[in-house]
């Protein structure tokens, strides 16, 4: 299981939005690109991007960010937000994105979800954004009742077989991780999948690795790591001490 620090971009800056509000957002870093640089030092193996810009305008919109961001990283990159063609999806593994985060576009538009999975494989993750267990899309801003677990199944007869499992209710604010709803994703998911969501302290990520889920692979962090609650480094060491 790897630590994958989070750099998500809105109006060319790094931030962390409270529970999925465009309205509650912190800027740490007014370059997202030092944000990764920052990170791929401190020995992360791996960065997790979401193009929130992109995600709200139904569009990639910070590509060249991205770019610079692989340049400046050297470890493997996956992207989100506002992947909803087939083009889009080319244009963001042209940039150097070792895996492409699909989240909207990959339930209502089941002919290009199909058509991404023929075209890359398990190079495409499906973003599993949930508040109180159902899912949530269009850049969080918009809500269903579709259960995860349905979500979930409805996706793996299409062939998608990698997962971000994202806590909306928790994520930015330190509230401790979901450990119940990756208990459940754990049990829908015949594949693999990272967890995003409340990442506060080293012993949120030591529950997160007691829970043995075979198939969770990776777990993302954001406000912990910006706010210095612990290092790259000893979160990593964290989920390595349940092996």
């Amino acid at each position: 299981m790897i630590l994958l620090p989070a750099i998500d971009i809105l109006d060319g800056r790094a931030v962390r939005l409270a529970r999925g509000s465009f309205e509650d957002a912190t800027v740490y870093d007014e370059d997202p690109v030092e944000a990764a640089r920052r990170w791929a030092r401190a020995g992360a193996r791996a960065l997790h991007v979401v193009d929130l810009d992109g995600a709200r305008a139904g569009a990639p919109v910070n590509l060249d960010r991205v770019r610079k961001i692989v340049r400046v990283a050297g470890i493997p990159i996956q992207v989100g937000g506002g992947f909803r063609t087939l083009d889009a999806v080319s244009e963001v593994l042209s940039a150097g994105a070792h895996r492409v985060v699909m989240g909207t576009a990959a339930y209502r538009d089941v002919d290009l979800l199909d058509e991404v999975v023929a075209r890359i494989g398990e190079r495409l993750v499906v973003s599993l954004d949930a508040r109180d267990g159902h899912l949530a899309g269009a850049g969080w801003v918009e809500q269903t009742e579709l259960p995860i677990e349905a979500a979930i199944d409805g996706l793996r007869m299409r062939g998608v077989r990698r997962f971000v499992y994202s806590c909306i209710d928790r994520d930015g604010i330190l509230a401790g991780p979901d450990l119940e709803g990756v208990r459940r994703v754990a049990q829908a998911v015949r594949g693999s999948f990272v967890y995003s969501g409340g990442v506060s302290s080293l012993d949120d990520l030591r529950a997160l690795a007691r829970l043995r889920q075979v198939n969770l692979d990776g777990v993302i962090v954001g406000r912990a790591l910006y706010e210095q609650r612990f290092t790259v480094a000893d979160g990593q060491a964290a989920l390595e001490a349940a092996k």
